[in-house]
């Protein structure tokens, strides 16, 4: 029953497209992205900082300002279209069903309140006494490795480390059992045995309630720890996705590749990290062309005049690169 569930789609986006009113015009921070990601299941999204990472998680909690932005396409979340939903209702869903880890958990924590109060919030809105929703909490602070979990719970955000300031923001998403956790970078600034910490946590999480994760980050060591898929983001595009053995083994997109080849080596010996020249390009015209072709090593005359298209190279890897598409020909 377990697999079954695993199994099953939770949320799909459908030629999903965001542009901010800027300036000059309207500049293009996601294009046409699509992909789904299924209830039990770590769904990694990669890719420098400017990709569009951001924006697509922003945009499934419905929080994209629409006074000076254009959202198009489908967000389907247990088969209703989030984009069509009303603010009434998106608020019914936030928390109870999609909980959202953000950067900066001190800038997302209110300072004056206690973490434990905080927490205790959002689980008095199912109706739970105060006795009850306290006890819950200090259960949450335990599930989420919290040392001294009840003082903890007494301590207000400044008297915490980075790390567990993490800790409570994952407890209080979680607080609801939401179906689907977004968690937008969520060991930036921490260091390498607090990393290990919160990606174990992320682990469990998902083996012990079933939770649907989608996990954004630019560092690949991140996705080789817990990620089932990968999709690789590139100025506002999904230009490679698939099973994460798929994408380490066989990395077919430039760009994926050369961001593997950036990672950090075991010893000196294996050479210097690969750099890439440039960085991500502002789109304020949509035209027909492959976004990474300026910065790409094997571009060609093509790549600057036509849009490349997405190839299908196994039932669940594709990319979108006329390289693969040649090699699949």
């Amino acid at each position: 029953m377990k697999e079954e569930l695993k199994k099953e789609e939770l949320l799909k986006l459908e030629h999903l497209s965001i542009q901010y009113k800027v300036k000059g015009g309207y500049l293009s921070a996601v294009n046409d992205v699509n992909l789904s990601i299924s209830r039990g299941e770590v769904f990694a999204v990669v890719g420098e900082s400017g990709c569009g990472k951001s924006t697509v998680a922003h945009s499934i909690m419905n929080l994209i300002p629409g006074g000076n932005s254009k959202v198009t396409g489908k967000i389907l979340f247990n088969g209703e279209d989030l984009n069509a939903c009303s603010d009434k209702k998106m608020e019914s869903i936030r928390g109870k069903h999609i909980g959202m880890i953000f950067q900066n958990p001190l800038d997302s924590l209110n300072p004056v309140y206690t973490t434990g109060s905080q927490v205790e919030e959002a689980i008095l809105l199912d109706g739970l006494n105060h006795a009850q929703a306290w006890e819950k909490v200090l259960k949450l602070y335990q599930d989420v490795k919290m040392p001294d979990a009840g003082e903890r719970a007494k301590s207000y955000p400044h008297e915490m480390s980075g790390g567990m300031r993490q800790r409570v923001m994952i407890a209080m998403m979680l607080s609801r059992n939401p179906e689907l956790l977004i968690a937008d970078e969520p060991t930036t600034a921490l260091d390498v045995t607090i990393e290990a910490q919160i990606l174990e946590i992320i682990k469990e999480l998902k083996n012990t309630y079933n939770t649907a994760i989608m996990l954004i980050t630019h560092n690949f060591g991140l996705v080789a720890e817990v990620a089932d898929k990968i999709a690789v983001m590139y100025a506002g595009e999904v230009i490679e996705s698939g099973d994460v053995f798929e994408i380490f083994e066989h990395p077919t997109h430039p760009y994926t590749t050369l961001l593997m080849q950036a990672l950090p080596r075991k010893t000196k010996k294996e050479g210097r990290l690969q750099t890439i020249d440039g960085s991500v390009p502002r789109i304020l015209e949509k035209k027909p062309e492959c976004r990474f072709a300026n910065r790409c090593p094997y571009a060609k005359e093509q790549c600057f005049r036509e849009t490349p298209p997405m190839v299908t190279l196994s039932e669940t890897h594709t990319c979108r690169c006329f390289r693969a598409a040649k090699k699949e020909a």
